[in-house]
């Protein structure tokens, strides 16, 4: 794609970035047939090619974002299909990071629109704030149909049954390995995570230490920044984004580091991100240090699970049928799409996955809250598809999609190293007993 930007343009590194990016597209339109919000609306401008031409005429005429552009642009998942159909190498993730910082700096929302951002900015990256807001929501969910917006409603509606108690595992602290030690690892315990589902760091927690990984959880470490990234609001990303890279680096320069495992997939992929986000800042090299050993969990499991001393497989496993949905930022993202499965199959469970598996479930960060109308059809034809193969239970290795499809499913859902902790001798996971075998107080496992 031939570009027309001024020498002045670029200078800025961000407009310098678009413009590779945009000289590499040829405009061949293969993203348009893994590209969701396509699928659902049909319209070219919803489409990866069609944002950008959007982008290009926004970014090159250096403009006000317009009322038409920002639609379209905010419609995106960031699902980043369209970058593993891409044969020309477009990374779009990039571009429509630019985009949506360009739009959030330069055009003014309806007052509506710029209350909820503010609203989930800064709420969903503070574990305590969103506990709170939980519970509010958990209240008012009875009286969702009555509210007007239908953004209102599907925050309401997205306040689980059950609101876990804190768990004191994800306080800094370090988790010795059960077996002789191989891996000295920091886990990345998130923010929304930690209020809505503690389960999945306890299970992680668990899993690694019988795998004979000392397992830290860093002082200072938080959100990864990818709320507010995704909102363009880099100012507000960076800063979390920054605390993370201190935290980590002062791990590394002390007792030493051998991976940061990441078990939410959407954070996984900023993270993996940062040596990109601050390439022109001073935090560069750290930022790249940190990106270098940042790892899924099911990449550090996988590494572990060969020679384990402590097997994977368990009993439990047999007879289990377990549907496997792929979210997008570790498929598409990162470019994992067996480790997952390959663990599961390993530990004895029988892995299926549903028709159409490179297809967002709709949740994409805060996508489910702001553009209910799109993610509630992606939802329905996800969970179609996810119960189409009769399974025992579905796993994921994100919180988003999980809350996402278990609000819709009847069929069990949990995290990967739910089923992977349970089947090499940790408890049963407690969402396939509808909670019962939960405790009122989280257990510490050190």
């Amino acid at each position: 794609m031939q570009t027309t930007f001024t020498p002045e343009q670029l200078k800025s590194p961000a407009t310098q970035r678009s413009n590779e990016i945009l000289r590499s597209c040829v405009h061949c339109g293969f993203c348009t047939a893994t590209c969701p919000t396509y699928q659902v609306l049909g319209d070219e401008l919803d489409s990866p090619r069609g944002r950008i031409y959007l982008i290009k005429d926004m970014l090159e005429n250096d403009r006000e974002p317009d009322a038409r552009t920002v639609k379209h642009i905010d419609r995106c998942l960031s699902c980043l299909a369209c970058m593993t159909t891409c044969p020309s190498g477009v990374h779009y993730m990039h571009l429509v990071d630019h985009a949506r910082e360009y739009i959030e700096n330069r055009y003014t929302r309806p007052f509506s629109d710029r209350a909820l951002r503010w609203l989930l900015a800064r709420i969903l990256p503070y574990p305590m704030r969103f506990r709170v807001a939980l519970l509010g929501a958990k209240i008012g969910r009875p009286f969702a149909r009555l509210m007007p917006d239908a953004r209102l409603r599907a925050m309401l509606e997205m306040a689980p049954k059950v609101i876990p108690p804190v768990s004191r595992n994800d306080d800094p602290q370090t988790f010795q390995a059960e077996t002789p030690r191989r891996k000295r690892v920091a886990l990345m315990t998130g923010c929304a995570q930690k209020a809505l589902n503690t389960d999945i760091n306890d299970a992680t927690i668990r899993l690694l230490t019988r795998l004979g990984c000392e397992v830290v959880v860093a002082q200072g470490a938080g959100c990864c920044g990818a709320l507010t990234h995704h909102m363009g609001k880099t100012k507000e990303s960076h800063a979390t984004a920054a605390r993370n890279i201190k935290a980590w680096c002062a791990e590394m320069d002390g007792g030493g580091l051998d991976a940061i495992v990441i078990n939410t997939s959407g954070c996984g992929t900023t993270v993996k991100d940062y040596g990109h986000m601050f390439r022109n800042s001073p935090l560069a090299a750290d930022a790249a240090r940190v990106s270098t050993i940042a790892k899924d969990v099911s990449e550090v499991l996988i590494d572990l699970a060969n020679d384990a001393p402590a097997p994977l497989v368990g009993d439990v496993a047999a007879g289990m049928t377990v549907a496997y949905h792929a979210a997008c930022s570790l498929q598409h993202g990162q470019q994992i799409k067996t480790f997952p499965k390959d663990l599961l199959k390993k530990a004895g469970f029988t892995v299926v996955e549903p028709a159409d598996p490179h297809l967002c479930c709709g949740s994409a960060g805060t996508y489910n809250l702001m553009q209910p109308e799109i993610s509630k059809q992606l939802k329905e034809r996800k969970v179609r598809t996810l119960e189409a193969r009769n399974p025992d239970i579905i796993a994921a290795g994100n919180i988003g999609c999980m809350m996402q499809i278990g609000g819709a499913s009847s069929v069990p859902i949990v995290h990967t190293v739910e089923l992977l902790d349970w089947a090499s001798g940790g408890p049963k996971p407690p969402a396939l007993d509808g909670e019962k075998s939960r405790k009122d107080d989280i257990p510490r496992l050190r």
